[in-house]
């Protein structure tokens, strides 16, 4: 009994020191440390860090890295979203947005209440233009992990191209709280003056 309690506690202690890490790393992300994701982000551990790590690469302009932490992601096996999370992350690096719709969707329909899946999809959406459809991905990131700061970010950015003010600043307003740091708040102030101004 004492044995598999044990067990149990060393498990949740894991489990718990991984979503910390993810957590860490998406505040760090959210601050603009990018290279403070990027060596944290070991290539057997959370895939969520390593997502994250991918897109700090992406924002350094680092792309070749950032198809690499995709690619490690992508190795994973197919039972596994974060497999096509990956692929998808690949696909639209290399410009195949068909093919990056299909990878996301699939992570989606394999775990629809992974956040990182709907990130994902709400990604592909915007770099299709769809506005619309890509709002409602990252309302769903959401939905399941409020305390995303990018999800509100994305979102408005959405809302702004499908001229909904309203719900754009509430995303903006939102993004502002979450992520003080970030280094897209002086875009974010300057696009809530001109709408507020009109």
């Amino acid at each position: 009994m004492k044995h598999t309690l044990l067990t149990v506690a060393l498990i949740f202690a894991a489990s718990s020191v991984f979503a910390q890490d993810a957590a860490q790393a998406l505040k760090l992300f959210e601050a603009g440390q990018y290279q403070r994701v990027v060596d944290s982000a070991q290539a057997d551990g959370d895939p969520a860090v390593l997502y994250t790590a991918a897109q700090s690469h992406q924002k350094l302009g680092e792309n070749d890295r950032a198809v690499e932490k995709y690619g490690a992601l992508a190795a994973r096996g197919e039972d596994d979203p974060w497999h096509f999370i990956g692929l998808s992350g690949q696909q639209l690096m290399q410009e195949d947005a068909e093919g990056a719709l299909a990878s996301a969707r699939q992570a989606v329909a394999m775990n629809d209440g992974m956040a990182e899946a709907h990130y994902q999809l709400g990604l592909v959406y915007a770099k299709r233009q769809e506005w619309p459809q890509a709002a409602a991905e990252f309302d769903r990131v959401l939905q399941i992990n409020p305390s995303n700061g990018y999800a509100h970010y994305y979102a408005g950015l959405m809302e702004y191209r499908a001229n909904h003010p309203d719900r754009m600043a509430n995303h903006f307003e939102q993004f502002l709280k979450l992520a003080p740091d970030a280094p897209e708040r002086p875009e974010v102030t300057q696009i809530m003056r001109t709408v507020r101004g009109r």
